[in-house]
């Protein structure tokens, strides 16, 4: 864990690489509940029997799923002290190169790609990786963007 006393320490670390979260298991109920919770039930997710004559030999996480874990995953990475308040701003961009077998686990790294000022506060764009354990290529890359707002 990157622990940054203000937002001078976290310009200061543009281009600076945070390190990784743990591994989390992407298990078949993670899987369904995000398919209940989004009402994406295509069968590469949910239908196991079916998933195993499919192109991936099983049942995958939804690419979203993966998306949805960066909170958590980053949050392991680093914290930024004099703050009022942090905001997601969105993403710049999003890949998903390799999907997430069900059962495999993941984790993320992140790099500190840009720092700049703005008017309401810093706005931080982390470059973050998801990746299965074992596997070479990426499962998703995500430029994500957080506005940090300080303490006044």
């Amino acid at each position: 864990m990157r622990i940054f006393t203000n937002l001078a320490e976290l310009k200061a670390a543009k281009g600076e690489h945070l390190g990784y979260s743990d591994w989390r298991e992407i298990s078949q109920e993670r899987v369904d509940l995000f398919a209940d919770a989004t009402d994406d039930h295509q069968w590469i997710h949910v239908d196991p029997e079916r998933a195993k004559d499919g192109p991936f030999g099983g049942t995958i996480g939804h690419g979203y799923l993966t998306l949805s874990l960066l909170p958590t995953l980053v949050s392991e990475l680093y914290q930024v002290g004099g703050l009022r308040m942090a905001i997601n701003y969105g993403l710049n961009k999003v890949r998903f190169p390799r999907p997430v077998p069900v059962g495999s686990r993941v984790r993320a790294g992140a790099e500190i790609a840009d720092v700049k000022g703005t008017p309401s506060g810093t706005l931080v764009n982390l470059r973050v990786t998801i990746e299965v354990e074992g596997v070479d290529r990426p499962a998703c890359i995500a430029d994500t963007l957080t506005l940090f707002v300080p303490q006044e």
